[in-house]
């Protein structure tokens, strides 16, 4: 093999092991990498707040542009050296009631100086619109008040509780609740009687059985001798 020959096929050899190293780093932790987000909507607000993926969970059965109840799920961080309160959240037309971990009604929502809350997340407290109307796969507006650090609005993905948001759907009234109506009424014991009319029972059943028992009791002697 020619000398020019050998300089060439390891020139091609040096090109095609870079092709591989560059390849290797585009693949890797570079900052470009690092640079990747979800696709799901951000934004944060301030120095301190940062909201994370945020998505509105409409109901499982519920069709695209129905209206009816929907959840929102958004990882709110807060980084600053003191409490955040979330006071209030819309979501198009509809303005969500906040709840804690166990379901019961809360004013707003407080995210601790230097950590995080899941909304919607198991153990977590939750923003519920009772109705609103939107289109499964696309976006609502969406807008965040909070105590300190103000108002921010967002884009927010709509999905609907099936998938990996199955658990984010919003509640829905339990079976329990609706079964306190007629039904629960007409299987309630009867109240008693009142004393009244129990002590009024039970003179006339006295009165009778008195009665009963003179017609049944034989003549006494001295009434079968004065019918001689």
């Amino acid at each position: 093999m020619s000398r020019s020959l050998r300089r060439g096929g390891s020139a091609a050899l040096v090109l095609a092991l870079a092709a591989i190293s560059l390849s290797a780093c585009a693949d890797g932790s570079s900052p470009d990498t690092l640079k990747v987000k979800p696709d799901t909507p951000a934004t944060s607000i301030g120095n301190d707040l940062k909201l994370n993926n945020i998505v509105v969970v409409t109901g499982q059965m519920q069709a695209s542009g129905q209206p009816g109840p929907a959840r929102v799920t958004v990882n709110i961080s807060n980084t600053g050296s003191a409490p955040e309160t979330l006071q209030s959240l819309t979501v198009a037309d509809g303005t969500a009631t906040f709840a804690d971990a166990k379901g019961a009604t809360i004013p707003g929502i407080v995210i601790p100086a230097g950590g995080a809350v899941l909304l919607g997340g198991d153990g977590q407290p939750s923003a519920q619109v009772s109705s609103v109307a939107l289109a499964i796969g696309g976006y609502a507006p969406t807008d965040f008040s909070f105590e300190k650090a103000g108002k921010v609005d967002v884009q927010a993905q709509v999905n609907s509780a099936a998938g990996i948001y199955a658990s984010f759907g919003p509640a829905t009234p339990s079976a329990g609740a609706s079964a306190s109506g007629p039904a629960a009424a007409s299987s309630a014991p009867a109240s008693p009687a009142s004393p009244a009319a129990s002590a009024s029972a039970s003179a006339s059943a006295s009165g009778s059985a008195t009665a009963s028992a003179s017609a049944s009791a034989p003549a006494s002697p001295g009434a079968s001798a004065s019918t001689h």
